[in-house]
């Protein structure tokens, strides 16, 4: 296995200084605070982008001054980080994302300049590229580069425009500015005094109130032609796309973080709220509603992560696709998962004095930024949708045979369900393209969110697998021991064959081919998805045994009174 990233347990003396710096510095008491003052606590993150910490380091290649972290560790130090504060994480971490053109279109001398002092001066750098008009489109943008030239030959540029929801744009030292060259799309570098570049008043933001998000203001500043990331234009959006993969792997760790730290704080709740005679703990309706499926979707996503974060490690492409999948379902967890940890703690999580409503508020903005969740369904869909036409409608066949085999290589770790889920997927695409129902918009998003539910459910059976095994990633967060991963596997494999059957057979139907009913059921093997739910509940158990830290044999009671997730606990 390559390993590109830190060495020895470099990683984990980083999380620990990480958790270190948060214990002295960042609070329960101080998060709220800053929520309530919508309050980015800028001394806070120059220290941790600075001689204190170092995080900036890690983004930074080892010949410009940094220590080169790897994907795997990023997508660690994202998740610990979000886990603290997702706001405070995404002021951080926006350096990364701000410095990335030209960490990969940069020449040689911009990088050793320009990357040399991020890592040497702590410079937090943002990423302007969105704009009010044009949002998620970049191609669609409205402000300009003008050359200007002197003796016929070009020596800067002039550029005007607006960028609107900068991570940083209120307080970075650097920008890194999309625009509209005469040649197209380009990146260029401008620093904060530059003449004519201004911000506005941070936004005042549903969540991730502690940090600083402004709009970005440019009256002709000028800058120097070095400034043209990679020395020519019209590279703008190549380089854009190229990070993809790696900073939405970044959005799917914050949702990690952030639904983590939600579903924890419910799980503390539960074992000290008492009702009925024993804790919130013991009782099923509780676990098995707001616990335990968060919990299996969330390992779901980090499964597949920490997959895509391996592949980035070795080496494998740009991962865009696969880095779409990792967020959309990661960041879609995470919200469940701080929705029902506020409703979990009832009255008390409705009030802003418990971190659960600052939670459930935070991590909304992951389905948002680094492109929408209906934007990565659509990613999703049209890339694995032409996979689908290339191999002639076997791509998921194969991989569900590949489920098959590991199956009966290591029996009990979901792979037998996952398959089915699998191969149904691969007879709803086939179905859609004989039909030509991907005509509609609505068919290719639910098919982009199936194929991210299904591709995450092959992973956690193969993160399972190696866990049994002994082969799991050295990296890995191995916080459930084997037996506890694969009731999470046969649990979410499950819940993926019924998803992918049965929404599959209504969205084929429902659009207009109701001609086939008879033998879509059939195709999609519904009776046997039907019949592999038996054990699910069991597997539940298991499952809250695991979260809970309890004695495997120990009787969950079933009874919830109707008090449970009501507002100040009375009904």
């Amino acid at each position: 296995m390559v390993d590109r990233g830190l060495r020895g347990d470099s990683l984990d003396l980083t999380l620990e200084s990480i958790r270190e710096f948060a214990a002295r510095h960042l609070g329960d008491a101080s998060l709220l605070a800053f929520d309530a003052a919508d309050e980015m606590p800028l001394d806070l993150v120059r220290a941790m982008c600075g001689a204190e910490l170092g995080l900036q380091l890690l983004f930074v290649p080892e010949e410009f001054g940094g220590v080169g972290a790897g994907a795997f560790d990023v997508y660690r130090v994202c998740e610990l980080m979000a886990g603290i504060d997702l706001g405070i994480a995404t002021g951080v971490l926006a350096t990364s994302l701000g410095s990335d053109p030209i960490r990969i279109g940069g020449s040689p001398e911009q990088k050793t300049r320009w990357l040399g002092r991020v890592a040497q001066e702590g410079l937090l750098v943002a990423y302007a590229a969105t704009e009010p008009e044009a949002g998620s489109d970049l191609p669609a943008l409205r402000t300009v580069a003008t050359p200007i030239q002197e003796a016929d030959r070009t020596v800067g540029y002039s550029i005007s425009g607006r960028k609107q929801w900068i991570s940083n744009g209120g307080v970075a030292d650097l920008y890194c500015v999309l625009a509209l060259a005469p040649q197209g799309p380009s990146w260029f570098i401008v620093e904060r005094d530059a003449p004519g570049l201004g911000h506005g008043k941070r936004e005042e933001k549903h969540g991730i109130r502690a940090s600083n998000t402004a709009a970005v203001f440019l009256d002709k500043v000028r800058v120097d032609v070095d400034c043209l990331i990679g020395g020519v234009e019209g590279q703008g959006l190549a380089q854009a796309q190229a990070v993809f993969g790696y900073t939405r792997l970044m959005v799917a760790a914050f949702g990690l973080g952030g639904g983590w730290n939600a579903l924890d704080r419910a799980i503390r709740y539960s074992r000290e709220r008492s009702v009925s005679g024993g804790p919130l703990a013991e009782k099923q309706g509780y676990t098995h509603k707001l616990i335990v499926p968060h919990a299996v979707r969330l390992e779901a996503a980090r499964a597949f992560t920490e997959e895509v974060a391996a592949r980035l490690d070795e080496g494998e492409g740009n991962l865009n696709t696969e880095g779409a999948i990792a967020k959309l379902v990661a960041t879609e967890a995470a919200n469940l998962a701080a929705d029902a940890a506020l409703q979990a703690l009832g009255g008390y999580g409705y009030v802003r004095e418990y971190m659960v409503e600052k939670l459930r508020r935070d991590v909304r903005i992951t389905t948002i930024y680094e492109g929408t969740s209906e934007i990565m369904e659509m990613t999703i869909a049209r890339d694995r949708w032409q996979t689908h036409l290339k191999t002639r409608g076997d791509h998921y066949h194969e991989q569900g045979r590949v489920l098959d085999r590991l199956a009966v290589l290591k029996p009990g770790c979901g792979a037998e369900i996952a398959a089915l889920a699998l191969h149904a997927l691969a007879e709803v695409m086939e179905q859609c393209r004989t039909q030509r129902l991907t005509r509609s918009q609505h068919v290719l998003l639910r098919l982009g969110e199936m194929i991210a539910q299904a591709e995450c459910c092959a992973s956690l059976t193969r993160r399972a697998a190696a866990a049994t095994s002994g082969t799991i990633h050295p990296k890995a967060v191995t916080r459930f021991e084997p037996s506890a991963l694969a009731a999470m596997a046969r649990v979410f494999a499950r819940e993926t064959a019924l998803q992918v059957g049965e929404a599959g057979m209504r969205l084929v139907i429902g659009a207009g081919a109701e001609a086939i009913a008879s033998t879509l059921a059939s195709a999609l093997n519904l009776s046997r998805i039907h019949s592999a739910q038996a054990g699910l509940l069991a597997d539940m158990d298991r499952v809250g045994d695991a979260l809970y830290a309890r004695a495997v044999d120990r009787p969950v009671q079933p009874g919830l009174p109707l008090e449970v997730g009501t507002a100040g606990g009375r009904t």
